[in-house]
């Protein structure tokens, strides 16, 4: 019965959003020209989730696997949609938050819908920017951590790097990379590549040196070659420290590539913050902050993916 109730929680909790939408009424009066006036896009969106929410629950009655996805997920659900109905009672219902520095809901999503071709060009640009970037720096990362790790004539080399590095960051760089480099797009690209290079480079090294010597003993009595042992041994076997390199590079590179566009390149989601922030239009400059955050969650879950699929081994072992 308790297990019942939680699921239900983000239905109820979304409903409860719809139903503060409409009946209690707004901090002030809206004209009808005004730009930012409540509409019904909000309650479209948020029925969607009810809807699916319903489904869900629905679902979880003769499905065990649904039951389960929908108990786990059931708290934090209802915990984000608990802030979005304050978010909204703070900002459209009391004017509590500044005023106009802070859109409610339904005036970001409007903000969405009516930019959205330009947001979705300025996603494109920075998705563009951010993989390049990130390539570049993972493939070097791998490479100098790898050899950093198996060589130690390499690791005098690159240590002292990785040092430097490591307590500078990434975006001290970007006015001298963005007057040295030959255009903005292929400095922000080199600045990326910079700040990715570091933690991919730090945790491949410290996986190849933590592979135990007995794993290189085994290989050898089985003949595996030099080259073998590198490929075929110490980078499957530190593979765990290389998508944890992965991971926090890819986080790293999201910070690299907002400052990149907000200081220097004329394109992008960051770029956009920054024009619409010049022309006080908040709620486009929330709305694209929404976009990099729906992003950059949906990037970082499909490494999960990646990462959790290529470390089926060591989760079967454990």
């Amino acid at each position: 019965m308790k297990n019942r109730i939680i699921c239900t929680l983000p239905l109820v909790v979304s409903v409860l959003v719809m139903l503060q939408y409409v009946l209690v009424p707004n901090f002030r009066e809206f004209t009808p020209l005004d730009q930012n006036a409540p509409t019904n896009v909000w309650l479209w969106f948020m029925g969607f989730f009810a809807l699916a929410f319903a489904a869900w629950n629905v679902a979880a009655v003769f499905s065990k696997r649904a039951h389960t996805q929908l108990r786990r997920r059931a708290p934090l659900l209802t915990v984000v949609f608990l802030l979005v109905l304050l978010f909204d009672f703070a900002t459209l219902k009391t004017g509590w938050l500044p005023q106009p520095f802070v859109p409610w809901p339904d005036a970001i999503l409007n903000a969405i819908i009516r930019d959205r071709a330009i947001l979705l060009t300025s996603l494109g640009h920075s998705l563009r920017l951010l993989f390049t970037g990130y390539a570049i720096g993972v493939v070097l990362g791998i490479i100098t951590g790898v050899a950093a790790g198996w060589s130690v004539k390499a690791r005098y080399w690159v240590q002292p790097l990785t040092k430097l590095f490591g307590s500078i960051p990434p975006v001290t760089w970007l006015p001298i990379i963005l007057i040295l480099a030959g255009s903005l797009f292929g400095g922000a690209v080199f600045l990326i590549a910079l700040a990715v290079w570091y933690p991919v480079t730090a945790t491949t090294m410290n996986g190849v040196l933590n592979v135990p010597k007995s794993t290189f003993e085994a290989a050898s009595t089985f003949g595996v070659s030099k080259p073998g042992m590198i490929f075929k041994v110490a980078i499957p076997a530190s593979s765990p420290f290389i998508f944890q390199g992965l991971t926090q590079g890819m986080s790293i590179a999201c910070t690299a590539l907002l400052i990149a566009e907000m200081m220097g390149v004329e394109a992008g989601l960051g770029w956009y913050i920054n024009w619409q922030r010049g022309w006080a239009e908040f709620a486009g400059m929330y709305g694209a902050v929404v976009i990099i955050a729906v992003t950059f969650f949906a990037v970082n879950a499909v490494l999960g993916v990646a990462r959790r699929r290529a470390l089926r081994w060591k989760e079967g072992g454990a």
